[in-house]
């Protein structure tokens, strides 16, 4: 197997490269990269590695600036400190993404996953069937977000799921209301909350409100098969779910 590094900070990268040579002895590391600049250059010009393990903030940008340069033949684990980014890695060719400081047994998970999905494609070179391994791990894996971070002047603070009641759009900004009474803007759109949350959790209400399940206090019928729904904390405005989404709404409340 042969892994490329993309890490800016040198420490790191040789704990990763340690990590990895305990794990796969036999692993080829064909280098270690610091940049964005750097690793468009290698993908414009070499051939691509079976696995490359990459950090999003790097001294010249966010590494997903890469894909806007060039067609990135591989499957990536990606590792940041920070987990605001998990939505745009499942966008492109991840099939894993680990928080640091990389703890060795995730890290060993992730080699361990790209191992086995690599051996059920075995029968053709993988390269050629890299679209089937990123639908067949987007098919095995989703990841929902489990907390978020939000900034309060200067500081930031990371909000639990078990915290959350619900999230509302107004004026084109996203709010996220705790169950203690709290709003905090976040950078986010419905539409991609919807793709981030568990919906074993959360249901889309209308075009204004997510809600968790243990935000809905009451619900209530209204005229023409609508429903109207009584949240804590209460929301800004009334919360009435169409009657296009009724069926959908009592079929997760019955789940």
């Amino acid at each position: 197997m042969r892994i490329l590094l993309i890490e800016d900070e040198a420490p790191a990268a040789r704990r990763l490269e340690k990590m990895i040579r305990e794990i796969l002895p036999t692993a080829e590391l064909i280098g270690i990269l610091d940049s964005v600049s750097t690793a468009i250059d290698f993908f414009q010009h070499l051939p691509a590695p079976d696995l490359v393990i990459m950090d999003i903030q790097l001294a010249d940008g966010l590494s997903f600036e890469l894909f806007d340069h060039v067609q990135v033949q591989a499957p990536i684990i990606f590792a940041t400190a920070y987990d605001e980014y998990a939505l745009k890695a499942f966008k492109v060719n991840s099939i894993d993404y680990l928080l640091k400081p990389i703890d060795k047994d995730e890290l060993q998970k992730a080699l361990e996953k790209w191992q086995n999905l690599r051996k059920n494609i075995s029968e053709n070179p993988w390269q050629k069937n890299l679209s089937q391994l990123i639908t067949q791990l987007q098919g095995n894996q989703k990841a929902y977000k489990s907390r978020f971070l939000v900034k309060i002047g200067e500081k930031l603070i990371s909000t639990p799921e078990q915290e959350i009641a619900y999230f509302q759009a107004e004026d084109k900004i996203v709010f996220l209301h705790t169950r203690a009474g709290k709003k905090y803007v976040l950078d986010y759109t419905l539409d991609e909350l919807e793709e981030v949350l568990n919906p074993e959790n959360f249901f889309r209400l209308n075009r204004q409100i997510i809600a968790h399940l243990q935000a809905i206090q009451s619900i209530h019928t209204y005229f023409n098969g609508k429903l109207k729904i009584h949240l804590v904390p209460e929301a800004p405005e009334e919360v009435i779910v169409s009657r296009e989404k009724t069926p959908s709404l009592k079929d997760w409340l019955d789940r």
